[in-house]
């Protein structure tokens, strides 16, 4: 069975970046084709967002000239004042935005169309309606979703876009305590912002030396790096119309090609995972989330 080409999109920047580095990544991204739509803005801790907003606004008017479609995300946990005042104030705009914490909904005008990212804790049907009543028009699922739970979604919400979180760390959860200024001995408003040491977060490990978590500032990830390999036909069958990839380090460009071709189905499942592998991920595959397993685990499709 064949049928439309799933749209590729590129997922907000997680992890802080220099601003040399955003605007070297996105203007590598604005010249590369492939990519269909781009979220941007700082969805992790708005003591960031002061330092990234010019790189990222100057990226967007760059993207927007190369015919992508520039979606702005917000903050998942406001934590002060002004990053209250900031939400609200992107939460107004009648254009289309990401929305990554629920609070923000009350600065939305009625009916107008955005997106419900993956931190709003949308788990089932009911939850996905309501939403679409308040003017949500495309839903990134949660990631412990497995890929039969967003089928059933999908299907009691006829009408909505689902965009899969496809490659990159899993974010699992964000936290008022900030664990990078803690493993650094700094409070959290000094923290002078040591996130910036790990571009793909920091590894945590068990007492027994395993890894198995990441974090980024006040956000904890998978160590593992997600990869949605299952076949296109499947992904169709479960509604999925955009696959979201969420930028690391490593050759992002060739991650990027991998999808658009397993997209067009010119790439299978098992090349799409090798050609992954090449392009450096930060850690091994995983993709046990989205067959109902635990999210750690890797099922390489048959």
């Amino acid at each position: 069975m064949s049928g439309a080409p799933i749209e590729i999109a590129l997922g907000p920047l997680l992890f802080n970046w220099s601003a040399d580095r955003i605007a070297d990544f996105y203007a590598a991204i604005a010249d590369e084709s492939e990519i269909d739509r781009v979220y941007l803005g700082e969805v992790v801790c708005g003591k960031r967002e002061p330092f990234i907003f010019r790189p990222l606004a100057e990226a967007a008017e760059r993207l927007t000239r190369a015919g992508k479609t520039v979606v702005w995300s917000t903050l998942a946990l406001p934590a002060t004042p002004r990053d209250r005042r900031g939400m609200a104030q992107m939460a107004a705009d009648e254009t289309l935005v990401e929305i990554n914490d629920v609070s923000a909904l009350a600065h939305r005008p009625l009916g107008a169309p955005f997106v419900a990212g993956p931190l709003l804790n949308i788990y089932n049907e009911a939850a996905a309606r309501e939403l679409i009543g308040r003017g949500c028009v495309r839903l990134c699922p949660n990631v412990e979703l497995s890929l039969a739970a967003i089928g059933r979604l999908a299907q009691s919400c006829p009408g909505l876009e689902i965009e899969l979180f496809a490659y990159g760390r899993l974010p699992l959860a964000l936290s008022g305590r900030c664990y990078h200024a803690r493993v650094r001995g700094l409070h959290k408003d000094a923290c002078q912002l040591v996130c910036d040491r790990d571009p793909d977060g920091l590894t945590v490990r068990t007492l027994e030396g395993q890894d198995f978590l990441a974090v980024n500032g006040v956000q904890t990830l998978s160590h593992g790096v997600q990869v949605a390999d299952l076949p296109i036909t499947q992904l169709r069958a479960a509604g999925i119309g955009a696959l979201r990839l969420s930028p690391q380090t490593g050759d992002m460009r060739k991650v990027i090609t991998a999808f658009r071709d397993f997209s067009h189905e010119r790439l299978s499942p098992q090349d799409l995972a090798a050609r992954v592998r090449e392009a450096g991920p930060p850690g091994p595959l995983v993709n046990g989330y989205l067959h109902g397993r635990a999210g750690v685990d890797w099922a390489p499709t048959s």
